[in-house]
C-alpha cells in the first residue's frame, strides 16, 4: 500500500535550502520515491492554515520511506534541510 510522507516547511535559509533541493532527487529516485507535491501553490479551503510550502513524497509502502529516510544518502542532505528550515512532517497511509 502506497505511503505519503507529508512536510510543511518554513524556509529560513533559502541559499542554504537549494542546496538541499538540488540533491534531494537523486536519493529519492535510488529508493523508488516520486514527488507528488513540491511547492506550488496553495488554497486553504476550511480552516487555518499557515502554510508556507508544502512536498508531498509517494512510496510504494512504509518500508520504502523508511529505507529512504534513514538512508547514508538522504541522512547526509536531511542536515542540510533541517539547518535552512523549520517544518512538520508525517508518513501517511494511502489506500487500497
Amino acid at each position: 500500500m502506497a505511503a505519503y510522507f507529508i512536510v510543511d516547511i518554513k524556509v529560513t535559509n533559502p541559499q542554504l535550502y537549494d542546496e538541499y533541493r538540488n540533491q534531494v532527487g537523486a536519493t529519492l529516485q535510488k529508493y523508488g520515491g516520486k514527488f507528488i507535491v513540491r511547492g506550488g501553490q496553495t488554497e486553504v479551503i476550511e480552516g487555518v492554515w499557515p502554510i508556507q510550502r508544502l512536498v508531498i513524497l509517494e512510496f510504494d509502502d512504509a518500508e520504502h520511506f523508511k529505507r529512504w529516510y534513514h538512508s547514508p544518502e538522504y541522512t547526509k542532505i536531511r542536515a542540510i534541510r533541517m539547518e535552512a528550515s523549520e517544518g512538520r512532517a508525517m508518513l501517511v497511509q494511502g489506500v487500497e
